[in-house]
C-alpha cells in the first residue's frame, strides 16, 4: 500500500538488492476497511518478479472467497483478521490446507482472548498497531504494548508461534517492537517509504536501529 504504484516492480527489485526477507500486500475491500488497494491480477502480475517470500494480508470481509485463488499464484503466508469471519478457524485451516502459512490478524482494540482457540492453527500472530485501512497513522500506544501480552501468551502455550507487527513501524518504534516480542516487521510509511530516502536507504538504516537490540 505504502510503495510507489507507478514503480512497484522497480522498488521491489530495489529492496531485493538492499536485502529485504519479503513482500508484504495490502489487500482491502472497501468493506472491512475504509479503503480500496490492489487485487488478486496486480500480485499475481508481481509474483515473476522475484523468488522472495509473498505475504498477503487480508483486510477483507468472506476471506474464504479469496484465498483459494491467492493460493494459486505461490504466496508464502496468508493473515485472516479474526474480525472478518464468523469462521476463522475455518480460514485459517483453509490457508493451511492450501499449504501456505497461516496468520491470525488482530486489530488494536480486539481482545486476545480471540487467539485462546486458534493457536494449533497459525504459524504466526499479526498484531495492528494501527486501525487498518490507511497508511501514515500513528501507532495506538496500547497496540504496541499488547505486543509483550502476546509474547507472554505464547510463551505459556509452548507453541512455536511468531509475532508479525503491522502499522507505524518506525525508526523509533520498531526496537520497542522487537524488545516486546515481535520477530516480523512489516515497514510502511514510516520505515521503508520514508519521504526524502530510497525504499534502499531507508530499508539500510532500519536495520542499523534494529542491530542494537538485544533479542
Amino acid at each position: 500500500m505504502c510503495a510507489d504504484w507507478r514503480n512497484l516492480e522497480c522498488e521491489m527489485r530495489q529492496l531485493e538488492e538492499a536485502g529485504i526477507d519479503g513482500f508484504h500486500f495490502d489487500i482491502m475491500d472497501g468493506h472491512f476497511v475504509p479503503n480500496l488497494t490492489m487485487g488478486f491480477d496486480v500480485v499475481r502480475a508481481l509474483r515473476p518478479v522475484t523468488k522472495l517470500p509473498f505475504d498477503i494480508h487480508l483486510m477483507v470481509e468472506e476471506p474464504e472467497r479469496y484465498i483459494e485463488r491467492f493460493a494459486t499464484i505461490g504466496v508464502q503466508s496468508i493473515s485472516v483478521h479474526v474480525e472478518s469471519t464468523a469462521h476463522v478457524q475455518r480460514a485459517l485451516q483453509q490457508v493451511k490446507d492450501a499449504g501456505i502459512a497461516p496468520i491470525a490478524a488482530l486489530n488494536p482494540a480486539t481482545p486476545l482472548e480471540a487467539l485462546d482457540y486458534l493457536w494449533d492453527d497459525i504459524w504466526a500472530v499479526l498484531i495492528m498497531t494501527v486501525n487498518p485501512g490507511f497508511a501514515g497513522q500513528r501507532a495506538v500506544p496500547a497496540a504496541v504494548n499488547k505486543i509483550n501480552d502476546v509474547h507472554k501468551r505464547i510463551v505459556r502455550s509452548a507453541r512455536l508461534v511468531l509475532i508479525q507487527v503491522d502499522g507505524n513501524v518506525s525508526f523509533e518504534l520498531a526496537p520497542q517492537m522487537v524488545k516486546n516480542g515481535a520477530r516480523i516487521l512489516i515497514g510502511g510509511s514510516s520505515s521503508i517509504f520514508v519521504k526524502g530516502m530510497t525504499p534502499s536507504d531507508a530499508l539500510r538504516k532500519l536495520r542499523q536501529v534494529l542491530t542494537a537490540v538485544e533479542r
